[in-house]
């Protein structure tokens, strides 16, 4: 399980770890019951301290969607898949709320504003990804590739 973490954002690199494994559980990636890698594992492959991971599991296990299982690690929650998706829910939520302040300032009329959701929303779909052409997945802004949130 390696995925891309954006140093460059001010979203804390725990809080990434926390959503990006909930953007694996939210896509099947990560199934309840399965194993999440250890801590010292999943910082070594992420290059980061085990502390942060340490923190990203601990905000995972307080909002039930990793559980630990004695003497083997922790696992996926069999809530899990729930609360991910009402955290993605209220992600998208939150993004398109900042868009269309954003578009209200932008002064653009609504018909271009609409022709311009649709073309991104039509290229996203062109390419099979769901990410906007020119879209880097791993700019901290949009899930890791193949992964929804």
């Amino acid at each position: 399980m390696i995925f891309a973490l954006n140093h460059a954002t001010d979203r804390p690199i725990y809080a990434q770890i926390g959503d990006r494994i909930k953007f694996a559980v939210v896509s099947g990636l990560l199934r309840p019951g399965e194993l999440v890698p250890s801590v010292r594992e999943l910082s070594k492959q992420l290059v980061v301290n085990p502390n942060t991971v340490a923190r990203a599991y601990r905000d995972l296990q307080t909002e039930l969607v990793l559980e630990p299982i004695r003497g083997t690690g922790l696992q996926v929650g069999l809530g899990a898949v729930e609360v991910c998706r009402a955290d993605r829910r209220e992600f998208v939520r939150r993004r398109v709320r900042e868009a269309i302040v954003e578009v209200q300032q932008s002064g653009l009329p609504t018909d271009e504003v609409e022709a311009i959701l649709q073309g991104e929303w039509a290229a996203s779909r062109r390419h099979g990804n769901g990410h906007p052409a020119g879209v880097d997945p791993s700019s901290g802004l949009t899930e890791p590739k193949g992964a929804d949130r």
